[in-house]
């Protein structure tokens, strides 16, 4: 339970991580001194033991002084990442103070997972500036932000969705594990927001030992025969055969010296795009989850029984021993006497065969949790916003005090509506300015949450699931010689397309047709909602046509009218922003004229 509202809490986490950062930066500091001055003292101290003739006590200096430093480096390292955490923890808590505050100008817009044409992202505000995709990321790796992504361009099933809102229940009141593991995933920034498809296409390509069983062969009895040659020279024997094998094993080398130098740097690429990924997968396997969909998923991080974390750790030891190569003079040694680079390319690939048909699994797997563990703070840094309820009847709408959530005015304004049945059609009317198009994007904005699996902003909502289709921003295009009215008429074209398919839509037209002259639109828009009505559709029409409103009449029951109204107010003009039944009963354009210098 939340004790303090959303935003002091914020703000206090915010104060306290980054005062644990200044401390962490004092200690790194403090520790940076005492690395150097311990390497500093060691060098002289072995100097000075070796001048003096004291080469048993210098050497063992040197041998406990290069182990101490090396935990002092490896002390060093823990506190920087440690100073890292607490800054990327306070940051997490500032940004939540400022999506509160609607401050969403430095928040990824989202704008790459746009696209033309699409049903209703451009209409609802779902990416880009001040975009709905900022107000609920907090996915820091580019997977979990594609997630995220896929999630608000299409409506879930009603199954999936109840999954959804379980496990984002669970994760709602863990803030701790939820801001951690956005700050694990902040230490490897530059790595996870990289999309992993060249490491999975590597993971796919043929395998370098595919064919060459001989060359297996060799790389395991040729160091067995190198080794047993040396031993024989040191015996006093020959050293032909020695060096026999030595060049044979050169010969390997240099036929393969290219294959080697791709392997081991497809290999190094590939484990920096894991390592990245750690934190997180060992983060999410740490936590015993209790609803099924976070069960099922964390289930997914289990590879040959083993967790995905300890694989990667294997990869990470496998590479450690691979990078011996970039030493000149141990490559020699390693690679013309121990066939060191193809013992280490085949336990890669045998690594290789194992995590190749699961590893894309695994990396899904941590964009879930990242997608859901955003739905889950979106929930929790607003907690008046209401889970929706999932209605199996069709086209069910029921919404108490509904209102837009990109509108951070206090005194935004709410509204409540209810409807029902298939071919069902709200149509609003109302003055300039009045609130019709926010109202319809409300409502569009809302289902989008809801079909995500995200809690809504309203006090109550229950809905029925179905696509989401907009036809509100239609503009003239120079490039391709389309007017508006015509990139209108394209995008009822695709409505009509979309609902003779029987998938059941809910439709949003803002301002119907009005590119054309008033006779037309009247008859144009008339013959959509009749034809809308025999669909498998419902949905919301906005305009200044008031003749629209008889149709009530025409279609009783599956046509409602309601409106926005304005007022005059000590020559001012005033709207109340409240959606109310029937039909617009005050236009305001000819006050507003007046009020520009039009003389009427």
């Amino acid at each position: 339970m939340i004790q303090n509202s959303p935003e002091a809490l914020f703000a206090e986490r915010e104060q306290r991580f980054f005062a644990a950062e200044e401390r962490q930066a004092n200690k790194y500091r403090w520790v940076g001194w005492l690395r150097l001055a311990f390497f500093v003292g060691s060098v002289l101290g072995c100097v000075l033991l070796f001048y003096y003739g004291k080469n048993g006590a210098g050497l063992g200096l040197l041998l406990s002084g290069y182990f101490i430093f090396a935990a002092l480096i490896h002390w060093h390292n823990k506190i920087e990442y440690a100073r890292k955490h607490q800054l990327y923890l306070g940051l997490i808590n500032r940004r939540e103070g400022e999506r509160l505050r609607g401050e969403l100008t430095d928040f990824p817009g989202g704008e790459e997972f746009q696209e033309p044409n699409h049903y209703y992202t451009a209409d609802l505000d779902v990416f880009g500036p001040n975009s709905i995709f900022q107000l609920l990321n907090r996915s820091v790796t580019r997977l979990g932000q594609q997630r995220l992504a896929e999630w608000l361009k299409a409506p879930a099933s009603a199954e999936e969705i109840l999954a959804r809102q379980e496990a984002v229940a669970e994760l709602v009141p863990d803030l701790e594990w939820r801001q951690n593991l956005e700050a694990r995933a902040m230490h490897h920034l530059r790595k996870t927001q990289q999309l992993p498809q060249p490491f999975l296409l590597w993971l796919r390509s043929p395998n370098f030992f595919t064919g060459k069983a001989w060359l297996v062969a060799a790389t395991f009895l040729l160091p067995l025969l190198t080794l047993a040659a040396a031993i024989y020279w040191g015996q006093g024997h020959s050293h032909y055969p020695f060096l026999g094998l030595v060049l044979v094993q050169f010969l390997i080398a240099t036929k393969y010296l290219k294959e080697r130098d791709a392997f081991y740097d497809e290999s190094t690429g590939m484990y920096e795009t894991l390592r990245s990924y750690t934190d997180l997968l060992v983060h999410i396997e740490g936590r015993t989850f209790q609803s099924a969909k976070a069960r099922a998923l964390q289930q997914q991080l289990k590879v040959d029984e083993q967790l995905a974390s300890a694989h990667v750790r294997k990869l990470a030891s496998i590479i450690q021993y691979l990078s011996a190569r970039l030493n000149t003079y141990l490559n020699f040694i390693l690679n013309h006497v121990l066939m060191w680079d193809f013992i280490w390319m085949w336990r890669l690939e045998r690594w290789k065969k194992t995590m190749s048909g699961n590893i894309g699994q695994v990396l899904n797997t941590a964009a879930e949790f990242e997608a859901l563990a955003s739905l889950a703070a979106f929930q929790y840094a607003n907690p008046g916003y209401a889970v929706p309820r999932i209605s199996s009847q069709p086209f069910e709408f029921s919404a108490e005090d509904l209102s837009h959530p990109l509108i951070f005015s206090p005194g935004r304004r709410a509204n409540s509506i209810a409807f029902s049945g298939v071919g069902h059609t709200v149509l609003i009317t109302g003055s300039n300015m009045s609130g019709k198009s926010t109202f319809l994007r409300a409502v569009g904005v809302n289902m989008v949450l809801a079909f995500t699996g995200a809690a809504v902003c309203a006090r109550r909502l229950t809905v029925f699931p179905a696509q989401v289709y907009t036809s509100m921003r239609t503009e003239d295009n120079l490039a391709e010689n389309t007017s508006s009215f015509y990139a209108e008429l394209k995008r009822l074209k695709l409505l009509i397309d979309l609902t003779a398919t029987g998938q059941p839509v809910y439709f949003f037209l803002d301002e119907i047709l009005k590119g054309t002259n008033s006779h037309d639109r009247h008859q144009g828009a008339m013959a959509l909602i009749r034809q809308l009505h025999q669909r498998q559709a419902a949905g919301f029409v906005s305009t200044h046509d008031l003749e629209l409103g008889n149709m009530e009449q025409e279609l009783p029951g599956s046509v409602q009218n309601f409106s926005f109204n304005s007022y005059f107010e000590d020559g001012q003009l005033r709207f109340d922003y409240t959606l109310r039944p029937g039909i617009c009963q005050s236009f305001n354009a000819s006050q507003l004229m007046r009020q520009m210098g039009i003389e009427l």
